[in-house]
């Protein structure tokens, strides 16, 4: 186990991910700016700009929004600056000064920053830290304006915000006078670990830590009753055997919560900030928590999309195995929350595993939330949408069957565009003597490893397909380990190096490793198989047995009803039958459909049945050989408004 590196100086140059990333850039950061300002027409309204104004005195009104509105303008300052990083934008590098102007205006004189309470109820702060938000708020501030100092090296922001911090260390603590809390929404904790490691305060550190540990030390705090009418914050909160304590993860010290539970966004941030404190701690027994509760998710509670959260009610985790498609929550945030805490865990202990789960999340949980054009959104994402269902049946209440323009609870779509703006930095890691690749991505890097430096290329049609071309520069003399990750569907692979195979590498913890000296030029090619295929769940996920889904690479494939006809019910893959991939740049801006044959049932009875809802099972005469289309899940929903579509299939 090892501490590692996320460097900076890498930028996405060219493939899938250039596109995604010039979609963020060119649509949904000035989409997002517009739907902030209530500029889009037939959109949810936002206020989360105004209430700044207001609280600054630069306009006249009332705070409107959720009570945690102030978080989407930290996250889209945060989009737009990892933006500016891969392009610079001088309008929107403007843009921002003017509105980072305007939030140092509405910072009241002791610190404080929060457009709720300073607008309307100024004297409750600190008084709700169960379901008022404030500290969750300031940590989306402290992440923005981490990102705009590193980015762009101003310190406006920065100087806000550590102000904020400062005030809030002094509010919180074991002291006297000192408020014993942390927040219902864990957030604040990572966002105080990236300060502290901009700014080299302990003070931040410490006051991260304070949150992590003092969490659950009272569990009744998160244990009273609550009325069930909506409370003042523009929420409902309702008393319920599924919103209690666990549902904030607040059941117990973090060190005995040995389960994931409760809320998923809550529990991916929380778990991320544990792993900061174990990176700072090198504490053993936290570790052993965090691989628990990392197994426990990924071996029992984890949607094969990367998805999180099985109940809409509480937007939570529910038992082991219990995974439904249709009625799934998968928001898309916790699938984002999931790759900040298997990024922590990555540079914890570097094994394939956790960047195996980053790609899973990014390839399908995350980007299924974002249409192609960057201008709709998915705030939960299902495996299964019957559309006629879904709008009549309240379990389904939840499930949107087209993406949306906006949310009044507008979470989402902002988490998107800053995760797609910073993906570059999730693609290598480093320590001393090992560069481990990550992710591949068209991308250029400059890494150092001591005095010396590397450059490295990548150039891609990964995942479409799994050859990767790596064009290594080194400075005389530098020697280490290159470590390409081996993701764990593929289970065949060919390496050479300047076009001779490389047979003297090892496998070790999912990376092929490659140690060597390199001097100058050298061009490594990494091609991985990448068949179609055929995959169940375990036994115990009672929902999918008798069932398989389509997996090609990283990509988890669905499919829909204007591919397969209506009722996607009646079909049934053949786990046995010839498959096909079949890529086509005329399709959704570049796809690849996998193509397979199968059988579809019929509902006609027999001449000699009479009609019934109930027959005689003879399936041998009731379904027809088809060919049944399939799409990257993420890609579903950009075609046919309000139509069908499934990822787990019946098998014969």
């Amino acid at each position: 186990m090892m501490a590692q590196i996320v460097d900076q100086d890498v930028s996405i140059q060219s493939g899938f991910w250039k596109q995604k990333l010039d979609m963020v850039i060119d649509r949904m950061i000035p989409y997002q700016w517009q739907a902030l300002n209530d500029q889009i027409p037939d959109a949810a309204p936002s206020h989360a700009v105004e209430n700044f104004r207001i609280a600054a005195g630069d306009s006249r009104g009332d705070f409107a929004g959720t009570v945690f509105q102030d978080s989407d303008v930290g996250k889209w300052i945060e989009a737009a600056c990892y933006s500016l990083a891969e392009r610079y934008d001088r309008k929107l590098d403007e843009r921002l000064d003017e509105l980072i102007e305007c939030i140092g205006r509405a910072q009241r004189p002791d610190g404080y920053l929060n457009t709720y309470f300073t607008v309307r109820e100024p004297e409750k702060r600190w008084t709700d830290l169960v379901s008022a938000h404030e500290l969750y708020c300031a940590g989306h501030l402290i992440e923005a304006a981490v990102a705009h100092y590193q980015v762009t090296g101003k310190r406006s922001l920065l100087e806000i915000v550590c102000r904020y911090a400062d005030l809030i260390a002094q509010e919180f603590g074991t002291g006297a006078g000192q408020r014993r809390g942390y927040c219902g929404h864990p957030e604040i904790e990572q966002a105080l670990f990236r300060l502290y490691r901009v700014t080299d305060n302990p003070r931040y550190r410490d006051l991260a830590a304070y949150f992590i540990d003092e969490r659950g030390r009272d569990p009744g705090v998160f244990q009273r009753d609550v009325k069930s009418d909506a409370n003042p914050y523009g929420f409902a909160v309702v008393e319920n055997r599924w919103h209690r304590a666990d549902y904030y993860l607040a059941h117990k010290p973090v060190r005995e919560q040995l389960e994931v539970t409760g809320h998923s966004v809550r529990a991916m941030y929380l778990y991320a900030a544990m792993t900061d404190y174990f990176l700072e701690s090198g504490e053993k027994a936290l570790w052993e928590v965090l691989r628990g509760l990392w197994n426990d998710l990924v071996g029992r509670k984890l949607y094969v999309t990367g998805g999180l959260g099985s109940q809409s009610f509480g937007e939570r985790f529910t038992t082991e195995y219990d995974l439904p498609s249709d009625t799934a929550y998968a928001e898309t945030c916790a699938s984002i929350g999931l790759v900040f805490w298997a990024q922590r865990m990555l540079l914890s202990d570097p094994r394939s595993e956790y960047a195996d789960v980053i790609e899973t999340a990014m390839y399908n949980g995350v980007l299924a939330g974002v249409s192609l054009d960057g201008s709709r959104y998915f705030y939960v994402n299902p495996l299964e949408v019957q559309p006629d269902v879904a709008q009549y049946r309240h379990d389904h209440a939840h499930v949107e069957t087209s993406r949306v323009r906006w949310f009044g609870c507008a979470c989402c779509p902002p988490n998107i565009a800053r995760m797609i703006a910073s993906f570059s930095r999730y693609l290598y890691t480093r320590s001393a003597r090992t560069v481990w690749v990550q992710q591949y991505v068209g991308s250029k890097a400059t890494l150092a490893l001591g005095p010396l430096r590397v450059a490295i290329t990548q150039v891609t049609d990964y995942p479409w397909n799994g050859k990767i071309e790596l064009i290594v520069e080194g400075e005389a003399g530098i020697a280490f380990t290159l470590a390409l990750r081996i993701p764990s569907w593929c289970s065949s692979f060919t390496c050479s190096i300047n076009g001779r195979s490389w047979e003297k590498s090892t496998v070790r913890n999912g990376y092929l490793e490659i140690s060597r000296t390199w001097a100058g030029l050298h061009k490594v090619i990494l091609d991985l198989s990448m068949p179609v295929l055929f995959i169940q769940a375990d036994a115990q996920v009672k929902e999918l047995a008798g069932k398989l889904a389509i997996r090609r690479g990283p990509l988890i494939y669905c499919v829909e009803s204007c591919d397969n006809g209506p009722d996607l019910h009646m079909l049934t893959l053949n786990g046995n039958a010839e498959t096909s991939a079949e890529y086509r740049s005329d399709l959704m801006e570049g796809t690849c459909v996998v193509h397979a044959r199968g059988y579809r049932s019929t509902s006609q009875p027999l001449p000699e049945q009479p009609l019934s809802l109930y027959r005689v099972a003879d399936p041998g005469q009731s379904r027809k050989s088809v060919r049944i289309s399939a799409i990257p899940y993420h890609q579903w929903g950009n075609r046919e408004p309000n139509g069908e579509m499934t990822v787990w299939l019946r098998s014969t």
